[in-house]
């Protein structure tokens, strides 16, 4: 099966250095020198389209731009790109969330994704008036899904449950085609809910074994429950011409961040109730010195950021033999994001993909022959360039002078 790649909206604001914000950080600490205008996104969207990315993912919560409003505006600035909007079941009523999946599916001509988030910290949950606990969330989102999909298919819904109720529900239009969901969660209560609603169950990127673990688990529930699914992963990127490029870049946000900004995130972040948000946590353990957790992979975003925390740092031939590696596990669909995310989305479309594509795991969704190679000037050339390895071959001395090498 070929590979999936989406891209990521930054509605809290963007910068060339790590911008806060996420799940359980404060507020204020979102924000970056470029503001979330609509001409910006708009700009993002667009370079995304062109160079191959299927979807891009947008946010949910208070500290980031509303998803639904902000992608219906930037369908009308994009012709092929797909918005991954990411809600909250428990602030909206499921007859009406199914009748604006189906409206923005009808009018963007079927270009809607849905990323169901439950929510995983209650006192932002309680700012939005929802003071249900967090199992309590999963099973209501469990009876929303249940009655959305039934909409969805035309029925007219009668639903007396424990956390939903409606009568006589159906909707005038069903979505055609039905949006897929997306669904992510760690816990023993997202499990099953996970496993009976979603069509792609995703993860934040961790090391690869446990992805596997993770992946094993949601695949026995699924089987439970007489369903096939499939598999994607959040994760940050840094592509480059040269593994000593890449570090270099690692090391320059890195060192953009101050220690009690750190302090002060993670200190918001030890409150949350998310299972992924805690797994995230472990993998860096507030240390800037172990941060290279699994070949590749780097643990510093997350020191100043909620939600996904893991970024793949290398050369273009080394981040597309780590997608390869996940890609064995099962995973076909990739939300990359990078900051700022405007270049970032060249230098992987432009160094990685053509990669992929030479060794037959990817093509351009448009069907042209390869990512752009000339879209802008700092974008790196298709093709060789000195100092930039050709597809399959291998970039020299991978860890800049310096770096950590990886945990243990």
């Amino acid at each position: 099966m070929t590979l999936t790649f989406h891209w990521f909206l930054p509605t809290n604001g963007d910068s060339r250095d790590i911008v806060g914000g996420g799940h359980g950080v404060p507020a204020g600490a979102a924000g970056g020198s470029r503001p979330p205008t609509t001409a910006y996104l708009g700009q993002i969207a667009r370079s995304a389209e062109q160079l191959g990315f299927v979807a891009a993912l947008t946010p949910t919560g208070a500290w980031c731009e509303d998803a639904w409003l902000t992608t219906a505006m930037l369908t009308e600035v994009t012709e092929r790109l797909k918005f991954l909007v990411a809600f909250r079941p428990g602030l909206l009523s499921p007859t009406l969330a199914a009748q604006m999946a189906s409206t923005f599916q009808r009018l963007s001509r079927g270009r809607l994704l849905l990323n169901v988030v439950t929510g995983g910290e209650s006192h932002e949950q309680r700012a939005y008036g929802d003071f249900l606990g967090k199992d309590d969330r999963y099973a209501r989102t469990d009876e929303f899904l249940h009655i959305v999909r039934a909409l969805w298919r035309g029925e007219t819904v009668d639903h007396h449950g424990a956390h939903q109720r409606v009568e006589g529900a159906r909707l005038a239009s069903v979505p055609d085609p039905t949006p897929p969901i997306y669904f992510g969660g760690s816990s023993q209560a997202a499990g099953p809910v996970a496993a009976r609603h979603s069509d792609v169950y995703l993860t934040w990127g961790e090391p690869p074994h446990q992805v596997a673990e993770k992946l094993a688990w949601i695949r026995r529930l699924a089987e439970q429950e007489g369903r096939e699914l499939r598999y994607g992963i959040r994760l940050h990127v840094i592509a480059r011409d040269t593994s000593e490029q890449a570090w270099a870049q690692a090391r320059r946000l890195l060192d953009g961040i101050r220690d009690e900004d750190i302090a002060a995130v993670q200190a918001g972040l030890a409150r949350s109730e998310s299972e992924g948000q805690k797994r995230m946590i472990a993998l860096h353990g507030d240390a800037r010195d172990r941060l290279e957790i699994s070949p590749n992979l780097w643990a510093g975003v997350g020191l100043v950021r909620g939600g996904a925390g893991t970024a793949l740092v290398g050369s273009h031939t080394e981040i597309a033999d780590r997608i390869a590696e996940y890609h064995a596990l099962g995973i076909t669909e990739f939300i990359l994001s990078g900051y700022p995310h405007l270049e970032e989305a060249y230098w992987f479309g432009e160094g990685v993909l053509p990669i992929l594509r030479d060794r037959g795991l990817w093509t351009h969704p448009a069907g042209v022959g390869d990512a752009p190679g000339t879209l802008v000037p700092f974008g790196a050339p298709a093709g060789p360039t000195p100092g930039r390895p050709a597809p399959g071959q291998s970039a020299p001395g991978r860890l800049a002078p310096n770096e950590p090498a990886a945990a243990s």
